[in-house]
């Protein structure tokens, strides 16, 4: 768990493939949906910047069937990395569902939940992986940590949204 800022972020493995990661995030969930949602906005943030990871370019049509692709590099890889997907459902302001598709295996499906309470808004991000190994092996390779971080970029974009 990370205790940065105001609100702590939990990230926790629930069961053999659910891998799940909970904050209670300062703005309105039509904000914090609008940061998730342009490419703009989304590529300020969704990398930590310790990671030193840069995105390249953030293509994205939020909307059930709709799709996304990312092209991601860092200093040690000797190619960018597309990560890609489809959009399997989308409620503007309450929830997207996505996949991830950027390997040859089956990926994992991703649901994040917007609820707004008194003007914050408590984002549930829930990554259901095809199977125990394929998490085992998002865990090893660290694409499980880092949220804190990327939710603090989240919050800083929104303040200044939401100003």
């Amino acid at each position: 768990m990370s205790e940065t800022q105001n609100n702590p972020t939990t990230a926790e493995r629930v069961s053999d493939r659910e891998f799940v990661i909970t904050r209670t995030v300062n703005g309105p969930a039509h904000i914090v949906f609008k940061a998730w949602s342009e490419p703009d906005l989304f590529r300020r943030w969704w990398t930590p910047k310790s990671f030193g990871m840069t995105i390249l370019s953030c293509e994205m049509d939020v909307r059930t069937g709709g799709g996304y692709r990312l092209v991601i590099s860092h200093p040690a890889m000797e190619q960018p990395m597309a990560f890609f997907g489809k959009y399997i459902d989308v409620v503007p302001n309450a929830r997207i569902v996505w996949t991830n598709e950027e390997g040859d295996e089956e990926g994992a499906v991703t649901t994040v939940t917007f609820e707004e309470l008194n003007g914050q808004t408590l984002v549930v991000w829930h990554d259901l992986y095809p199977s125990k190994a394929a998490l085992d092996e998002a865990m090893i390779s660290g694409a499980t940590s880092g949220f804190g971080e990327q939710f603090e970029q989240l919050e800083d974009i929104i303040a200044t949204l939401a100003a």
